[in-house]
């Protein structure tokens, strides 16, 4: 059995300098007062259908900020607060949400779907939320969070399935280190059964939870649940996929993919629309071409890289996360890549779902016990046992970036573990009780407003204000492009979209 100190010879330096990494981050637009923005997508921010860096998730009032693909940490943060900035100066007297979980929230259907134009696929888009909304209430899609893309040079589909397994297993860490919602807005939770405790009259909560948003309450299904996805290897994990995006779920048949009416409800009644639809702490990718389904791109070419998705927004920090976080994640990533990765079981598939919800909801309750093997495990001992194993992997790329900001991060996971107070979800609770009354809305409205002041009061190069421009102009242009050159009627294009046959040929064992 190789060792992670062994493992870290194949760490060369330009290997460490072949790392590349992405943001996505979601934000809900919201007016002044705090209430959710139902306005269209703003037009001077360009098409959310063809845009490269901004477009919009579930709702037309949640936006999608995209970076590219950077070498350097820094350069990516960066770029985020580029978008970002060029998306204030657009909203004009809208804000961005700065929490993962949403602002006052109007009735369920009053939240709008994300609208793409009159292309096949811009409606195929909307029609999918259509979907999601009837199958998990359109709250639910209202949460937001970051995702990080992540990619080392020269490594196999079998090692980041090995790589996925690990993270599965200590992503605890990162929910308990990173969390940043543990309060909620009474709205989220109206006419849903919950354990919440009420912290004021319009403020849900749980004392020691560091992430709703991961929880029970959150970005969950009930009807996945009953997905045991396992990521032993590509052949296994496509064959789950397959079979939940082609065998019709009966809750979803009696939706049916069209109302009474003919409107389309859904794309399908299996138990995934589309791939996209899979949620999970983090995905194997591929960049797809035009029109290809994720899982004839993974199964045709492997897996190019990892998609984490369990990063709450951190109210504290102007564009969501920060650059000594990313760096962390960086060790994190490749602490999971260069351990011994044992296949996953049915069983360990539940307990790792009970160990995400116990950190998600009592993180921080002294003493609390997770799921490890036939026994249990106090949380700060296997947390600290696992950054003890990240100083080596740590020290390697600071010695590479000639720096020691990587070993600060690991360094700051351990104060996190000894002092619980410092995390973000405790400091989110310090402030709504004792300067907003105990009102999580007052809170995040309060950063929301701090936040788009910090970035209107940034310079605004004319160059960068006119890159955006273009940006956006140039998206009208594509999304009109898109538009004309549609040939099929929306049906047969669907039904060619949706066939079996573009999911590719199961991968040989």
């Amino acid at each position: 059995m190789q060792t992670i100190s062994q493992a870290l010879g194949s760490l060369t330096a330009s290997r460490i300098h072949g790392i590349r990494r992405g943001v996505e981050k979601e934000s809900l637009r919201t007016l002044t007062n705090g209430a959710l923005a139902t306005t269209p997508h703003p037009k001077a921010l360009g098409s959310a259908l063809t845009h490269p860096n901004i477009t919009t998730d579930f709702s037309e009032s949640q936006v999608e900020l995209i970076t590219g693909v950077h070498a350097a940490v820094q350069d990516c943060v960066d770029e985020l607060t580029q978008v970002q900035q060029a998306t204030v100066h657009a909203l004009g007297d809208e804000m961005l949400w700065a929490s993962s979980m949403p602002c006052r929230l109007p009735d369920d259907d009053a939240i709008p779907l994300g609208q793409y134009g009159t292309s096949n696929v811009g409606r195929s888009k909307t029609v999918y939320r259509m979907g999601l909304g009837y199958r998990y209430g359109r709250r639910m899609q209202a949460i937001s969070g970051i995702h990080y893309n992540w990619s080392l040079p020269d490594v196999s589909s079998e090692q980041y399935f090995g790589l996925i397994r690990n993270f599965r297993r200590h992503a605890f860490l990162l929910l308990y280190l990173f969390g940043a919602s543990p309060a909620v807005c009474s709205t989220f939770v109206a006419g849903r059964p919950h354990q919440l405790q009420a912290l004021n009259a319009h403020t849900m909560y749980l004392p020691y939870a560091t992430s709703l948003r991961m929880g029970r309450l959150g970005y969950q299904s009930d009807a996945q649940a009953s997905l045991a996805v396992s990521y032993n290897n590509l052949q296994g994990y496509g064959g789950s996929l397959e079979e939940a995006l082609t065998q019709a779920y009966p809750a979803y048949e009696a939706i049916g993919v069209r109302g009474p009416d003919g409107a389309y409800r859904q794309l399908a009644t299996s138990l995934l629309q589309i791939e996209n639809e899979f949620y999970g702490t983090i995905r194997p990718k591929r960049v797809i071409f035009p029109g290809e389904r994720p899982l004839h791109a993974l199964r045709e070419r492997g897996v190019e890289y990892v998609e984490v998705r369990l990063m709450d927004l951190d109210p504290f920090e102007t564009v969501g996360i920060n650059a000594q976080t990313m760096r962390f994640l960086d060790v994190f990533l490749l602490h999971c890549l260069l351990s011994e990765s044992a296949p996953d079981s049915p069983e360990e598939i539940v307990a790792l779902a009970h160990n995400q919800h116990s950190v998600a909801e009592r993180g921080r309750e002294p003493g609390l016990r997770l799921e490890r093997g036939a026994g249990t495990v106090a949380l700060k001992d296997w947390g600290l046992e696992l950054v003890g194993q990240l100083g080596p992997i740590a020290k390697t790329l600071d010695a590479a970036h000639a720096t020691t900001n990587y070993s600060d991060a690991v360094q700051a996971a351990v104060h996190g573990l000894q002092h619980p107070e410092t995390l973000p979800s405790a400091r989110v609770l310090k402030a709504i009780t004792e300067q907003f009354e105990g009102s999580f809305a007052t809170f995040a409205r309060a950063q929301s407003v701090q936040i788009k002041q910090s970035m209107l009061d940034m310079p605004l190069p004319a160059e960068l204000q006119a890159r955006f421009e273009t940006l956006a102009r140039e998206s009208w242009d594509a999304q009109r492009k898109i538009e004309a050159a549609d040939t099929l009627p929306f049906d047969i294009y669907l039904q060619e979209y949706l066939s079996h046959k573009r999911l590719g040929a199961k991968t040989p064992a």
